[in-house]
């Protein structure tokens, strides 16, 4: 193995990292010249995991449609996209490194058991040497350990959890998509010019990493503004009905309610507050309000009329006006016939800087792909300069704060844009308590 991927002390034994276990033959260096998967032919396979059914299977799609459109891209289809406006100029329409590149997809169903499952049977079966998809955090968070003990890239398209780069995060896994840190640190200076400083906040948190770790983060940023937090009542992921949770709300002498939830849950939570009437009421002195920390247009479009006024944050929007966001919805409209979701928009840009690092590269061997994306600063791609960070393989740029219009004019134009919060506001140290506690650990080849 070349000095080049010497820095982080990569494996050259049959062990999985720290495991002591020897590996499967399909992952020794013997069967794979020195790392998991790696192309002897003409192709190149990558795994698209998304959740295709579920709660929140409308986001997963709307994944698979952006991956779709990338590999169309990558291998000289269409008009090219963000390859056009991409900062970096290494890749050129013609696969990556002289092969083209295929996928393979799979069903999580917004469960980390059964995406494990998928992403173990597109490595071993299907020779994926990427594994990339979201939707949760949760299955993101499984999905990138399971890819660490293989020797394979994962590059996590929609998960917001703090723990995905923070006490889960590895070596072999790469976000671009922002956290419910971030989201707060965006949020409440727009919450408390639009609200005040004076609120009280029933939290309803979905019970899963993305959820807790949201809520504590949204309950930090507002508590640092004046507001108290009255309640935290965590819900089961998909359950449908949340009458039962919200009734309380209507007797604890909350003015706000904060739903930490995403998908089908969001928009169906949100509904039913709406329906029992929640934003008609006041209490202590004030208008009740509905916060929605974290938002999606699919999300936006399904809730309807219920989400105007509503403030939350997005990662992007495809109403921004650079010439990456213009680029890519041009491409995807064109494909699709809609305008792009934030979720397909970190899909299609993770698949592209995957992409991009191999060819700077000049490998597909992991260590060298971490080496290339390890601080990488690009532009281009609709959130204006972006860090890579290598201390934990987060992406920092800006975040949007959104409010639901409250005179759309079609199903896509639901939120509009608050305000573009500067990277430098969200910005925060890699041992911050929040994020405290994890190890990237060695780069894992899987050899």
């Amino acid at each position: 193995m070349s000095n080049k991927f010497s820095r982080r002390g990569v494996l050259k034994s049959g062990a999985i990292a720290g495991s002591g276990l020897l590996l499967p033959t399909y992952l020794r260096a013997e069967s794979h010249s020195g790392f998991t998967n790696a192309p002897t032919g003409s192709e190149v396979v990558f795994g698209f995991n998304v959740p295709q059914t579920g709660p929140y299977s409308e986001e997963g799609l709307d994944e698979l449609r952006a991956f779709q459109l990338a590999v169309e891209h990558l291998n000289g289809e269409g008009d090219g996209g963000m390859l056009n406006t991409f900062s970096s100029k290494a890749l050129d329409g013609a696969g990556i490194l002289g092969k083209k590149v295929t996928f393979v997809t799979g069903d999580t169903q917004t469960k980390s058991d059964v995406a494990r499952a998928s992403a173990q049977s597109m490595i071993q079966k299907d020779g994926a040497v990427m594994i990339t998809g979201g939707s949760s955090s949760g299955v993101a968070v499984a999905v990138q350990g399971l890819c660490q003990e293989a020797g394979v890239i994962f590059m996590a398209a929609l998960t917001h959890s703090n723990d995905t780069t923070g006490k889960d995060r590895k070596a072999n896994g790469f976000r671009h998509f922002f956290n419910a840190y971030m989201s707060g640190a965006a949020l409440a200076p727009v919450l408390g010019s639009a609200y005040g400083t004076e609120r009280r906040a029933y939290h309803l948190t979905a019970d899963y990493t993305w959820g807790w770790t949201q809520e504590e983060s949204i309950a930090a940023s507002t508590e640092a503004l004046g507001w108290q937090t009255v309640e935290k009542v965590r819900t089961p992921v998909g359950a449908g009905d949340f009458s039962s949770y919200i009734a309380p709300v209507l007797n604890s002498g909350a003015d706000v309610l904060i739903l930490n939830h995403y998908g089908g849950d969001m928009v169906n939570s949100l509904s039913q507050a709406v329906q029992f009437g929640l934003r008609d009421k006041m209490v202590n002195g004030k208008q009740f309000e509905i916060v929605v920390p974290l938002y999606s247009e699919l999300m936006a479009a399904g809730a309807g009329s219920n989400i105007q006024g509503v403030y939350g944050s997005m990662n992007w929007n495809w109403q921004l006006q650079d010439a990456g966001t213009q680029a890519f919805v041009k491409s995807f409209g064109e494909k699709y016939g809609r305008p792009p979701s934030n979720a397909a928009h970190t899909s299609y840009v993770q698949t592209l800087l995957y992409a991009d690092a191999v060819t700077r590269a000049g490998t597909f061997n992991p260590c060298g792909v971490v080496e290339a994306l390890e601080d990488f600063e690009f532009d281009g791609m609709g959130n204006g300069p972006v860090l890579y960070r290598g201390a934990d393989h987060q992406c920092f740029k800006d975040v949007l704060v959104m409010k639901g219009a409250e005179n759309p004019t079609n199903e896509y134009d639901t939120l509009e844009i608050v305000e573009t919060t500067p990277r430098a506001q969200v910005e925060y140290e890699p041992d911050h308590p929040m994020f405290a506690g994890g190890d990237l650990g060695q780069c894992n080849p899987g050899a």
